[in-house]
């Protein structure tokens, strides 16, 4: 029993703190060569007696940028070469801005039972610092969307350390992920890495102080601990029963 991630390596625009391995100017034949190659490496993996999923993961990227021909066909290269009849988890990455309702549909009907809405904050400035190409109502739409076409195991990503972000502003953001009822929360400190638009920005980038920053950290341990997630890895809260089985994998040690 493993996990199995797959990298969708696509993006409308990219983050300005994103170093992932992510392109937001592939062309059409690229996107296809891509899509080829992911397929007939699924496919490599297929033997007479099966490697058994536990969980599958597509990441990225904007895995929500696949149109849904193209995750229905990676699926069933997928469904062709591993068993999946112990398939606990399947979790799909998603911008808000590329989900659709046909596109959550075929999520749904190709098994996927989770779903990773990245929000990152509530605050449009924070947001356009960020270079997320989303806005809160965009987020609201797919989350309804999502819950609509049967998700009920929903993550929601956030983000402290955001440049000029206060406590008051990241409380607020808490607040209102707190009113969702979500089932489980991520939650990323910012790092500034080497050749990202951040990383160049040097000393222009306004950042809030370390010990702001761990007080972000602090209040969003107490106030998720006291809305009954459980706080079972640095960065991830949950409530019972939703912690993430794909990413449990990682920090375990166990197979993928």
């Amino acid at each position: 029993m493993i996990g199995l991630y797959v990298h969708i390596p696509f993006c409308l625009k990219k983050c300005n703190y994103c170093d992932f391995c992510s392109f937001d100017n592939l062309s059409i034949d690229l996107r296809k060569s891509y899509i080829d190659s992911l397929i007939r490496e699924i496919k490599s993996y297929k033997r007479d007696g099966k490697i058994r999923l536990e969980t599958v993961f597509f990441g990225g990227g904007t895995p929500s940028l696949l149109c849904a021909e193209e995750f229905t066909s990676i699926h069933k290269a997928i469904e062709e070469s591993f068993d999946l009849s112990g398939l606990k988890e399947f979790t799909i990455e998603a911008n808000p801005k590329t989900l659709t309702e046909e596109k959550l549909l075929a999520y749904r009907m190709c098994g996927a039972n989770r779903i990773s809405i990245g929000l990152q904050s509530i605050h449009e400035n924070e947001m356009i610092k960020l270079g997320r190409i989303h806005n809160l109502a965009d987020f609201e739409s797919s989350l309804a969307l999502a819950r609509q076409t049967g998700f009920d195991n929903i993550n929601v990503d956030l983000m402290y350390g955001i440049p000029r972000q206060t406590k008051e502003s990241f409380q607020k953001t808490l607040d209102y992920v707190l009113s969702l009822g979500v089932s489980h929360i991520s939650l990323y400190g910012l790092i500034v890495e080497e050749n990202t638009p951040f990383g160049k920005m040097g000393n222009e980038l306004v950042l809030p102080s370390e010990d702001n920053e761990a007080d972000m950290y602090y209040l969003a341990a107490k106030k998720l601990s006291g809305a009954g997630f459980s706080h079972y890895e640095i960065s991830n809260y949950a409530k019972a029963g939703f912690e993430s089985r794909h990413n449990a994998g990682y920090w375990t040690g166990r197979e993928y």
